[in-house]
């Protein structure tokens, strides 16, 4: 199979993966809805007369897997960036510490809004995101320019997000308000409760990132050659660097926001599609891990909501058990082919 029919045939594969997950979300739950039923109500717009199937559908499972789907795109494209910025395959939000950075921020912002009756709108929680999200990777980086060791690197982004978390825990389990009490489902992961304002947000900043993603695909494909290679053919490499850290770490600070922090979707699945395409071309990846990071998390949050219903699991702990594999693989993989002789 050529490259170019590989590519589409990819492509053709994760779009309907995310229709058919689009669908099934939107069709099962505690009180399940016929697919033409749903898809009915989907096409003719909310019932103003307020039936039960139009509630549900419209009020609860079309804004919850929308921000999945828009969501784990974004993570995705967030970790195949900051995997092409360290060089790194297991470079990614969460095992860097970025996304516990951002969860640290939002949770005393939030503490402190709660407290002070102050209403914060889904803007104001990016910008908060945004701020934890850029200290994490300030430390990272100053840390990544003294030691070149990319072990040493992914065991220092571990132990910054073991001391947010810890933070965090720490804020939610003095607070003494029942709504910052409730912050704890949302420290563990979740896309319960989205409405169509984060949707809309999400969109936006997805929508924005995407853009200029994609226009960046050229000098990052020329980045994965190295930077000497790059500064050759005309990439203005600091530049560069600090635009992929921008808007690596506002994908980050959105999806923890808007859900929480989700483990390992920013490491596995880059990794899962570059396998698929065949190659690493950020102008392949790139969509096609926005794609495919749609795709997991729509399959995630479907075993979180079902799989122990009426329990509810947060999306963090799905993610990692189908996550954490690829990425024990991936190891293995990798040694192995550092282990084969090279005659």
């Amino acid at each position: 199979m050529s490259r170019s029919a590989r590519c589409a045939w990819g492509f053709a594969s994760l779009a309907l993966l995310v229709f058919a997950l689009l669908v099934l979300n939107l069709v099962v739950g505690s009180s399940s809805v016929p697919p033409a039923e749903a898809l009915r109500i989907v096409a003719s717009g909310p019932d103003a007369t307020g039936s039960i199937a139009s509630q549900v559908i419209w009020g609860i499972r079309l804004p919850r897997l929308c921000a999945a789907a828009l969501l784990g795109g974004m993570l995705s494209v967030a970790g195949f960036m900051l995997q092409t910025f360290f060089a790194n395959p297991i470079a990614g939000p969460y095992v860097l510490g970025i996304s516990s950075g951002a969860k640290l921020v939002v949770a005393l912002t939030l503490v402190w809004s709660l407290s002070n009756g102050v209403a914060l709108g889904s803007i104001a929680l990016i910008a908060a995101a945004f701020v934890g999200a850029m200290a994490s990777m300030g430390f990272v980086l100053a840390v990544a320019s003294r030691v070149r060791n990319p072990s040493a690197l992914i065991v220092c982004g571990v132990m910054i997000g073991y001391v947010c978390s810890a933070a965090t825990d720490l804020v939610v389990a003095f607070a003494d308000d029942a709504n910052i009490v409730n912050l704890h489902s949302w420290s563990q992961g979740s896309f319960s409760g989205m409405d169509w304002h984060g949707v809309a947000t999400a969109a936006v900043v997805a929508t924005a990132a995407m853009v200029a993603a994609i226009l960046l695909c050229k000098p990052m494909g020329a980045y994965q050659l190295g930077e000497t290679y790059a500064a050759s053919v005309g990439v203005n490499v600091r530049r560069f660097r600090i635009l992929l850290v921008l808007l690596s770490s506002l994908l980050a600070a959105c999806v923890t926001a808007l859900a929480g922090p989700i483990s390992f979707v920013g490491i596995a699945v880059p990794q899962l599609v570059k396998g698929l395409f065949g190659t690493a071309k950020p102008l392949v990846i790139v969509p096609g891990a926005f794609l495919g990071g749609a795709a997991f998390c729509l399959l995630c949050d479907l075993i979180a909501r079902m799989a122990f219903s009426p329990t509810e699991l947060g999306i963090s702990t799905v993610t990692a058990i189908f996550g954490a594999p690829v990425v024990l693989w991936m190891l293995i993989a990798r040694q192995r082919r550092r282990a084969v002789p090279r005659g």
